[in-house]
């Protein structure tokens, strides 16, 4: 009895079989090119070039475009030069915060924070490459370090406290110049110094785009002094 049973039961499964390969043909047919769905589609985690796949950060993506080539000088850049920004991008967010503010200064604050927000981040992704610490040791800071054109904490509260229009313009103007030379001196040991090529690159960036705004600058003293 159970091999009369087995037959057909055989036979009714081959010829579902059969009939399924006709019919459902098009549901099964590979991708283009012969790759299959599953195949084409990226693993969970990684990253294709100009993505950044879910779960990523957009550091974490930058640090993955970065050579790690690099030396003390590319470490001792990144770690002095992030809050030397930060700092810059802290006046120039006080001085937008006021009224009154004339508009050709309020367009160079609004551009040295959009500028170097993205600057520290590539310096953040390029430490993380690296797998340098945030921050240098003290004995790396005793000779000066990113105090290099920093405003400390008396002239941040000037800056703050400043009236609003053409006082604290002219504030942050001062202040921000000498930031600016501070920031160009470190941005060229990193260009002589440096071996990492992106940090070397983002150095000269800086100090053509600084020295540009240093001059812009003077020049706006120069029609604020104007009776």
């Amino acid at each position: 009895m159970t091999r009369t049973t087995t037959f057909p039961a055989l036979a009714l499964a081959a010829a579902l079989a059969l009939a399924g390969c006709g019919n459902g043909q098009d549901a099964e047919a590979p991708a283009p090119g012969g790759a299959s769905p599953a195949a084409d589609a990226a693993p969970t985690g990684t990253t294709r070039t100009g993505t950044t796949s879910a779960g990523s950060t957009p550091a974490a993506g930058a640090a993955a475009e970065i050579s790690g080539e690099h030396n003390d000088a590319d470490v001792m850049f990144a770690q002095m030069m992030i809050p030397h920004h930060e700092q810059a991008v802290q006046m120039s967010e006080i001085l937008l915060g006021k009224d009154g503010v004339p508009q050709d200064v309020r367009d160079l604050a609004e551009r040295v924070a959009q500028t170097q927000e993205p600057e520290i981040e590539q310096m953040q992704a390029m430490l993380t490459a690296w797998g340098a610490p945030a921050t240098p040791d003290e004995s790396a800071t005793a000779h000066g370090g990113h105090g290099s054109g920093m405003v400390d904490e008396q002239g941040m509260n000037w800056l703050r406290e400043a009236e609003e229009g053409p006082e604290a313009a002219e504030l942050y103007l001062e202040q921000m110049i000498r930031h600016h030379e501070g920031a160009t001196e470190m941005a060229r040991d990193e260009v002589e110094q440096g071996s990492n090529p992106e940090a070397v690159e983002l150095a000269r960036e800086i100090v053509e785009a600084q020295e540009a705004e240093i001059e812009e600058m003077r020049t706006m003293q120069e029609e604020l002094s104007q009776p």
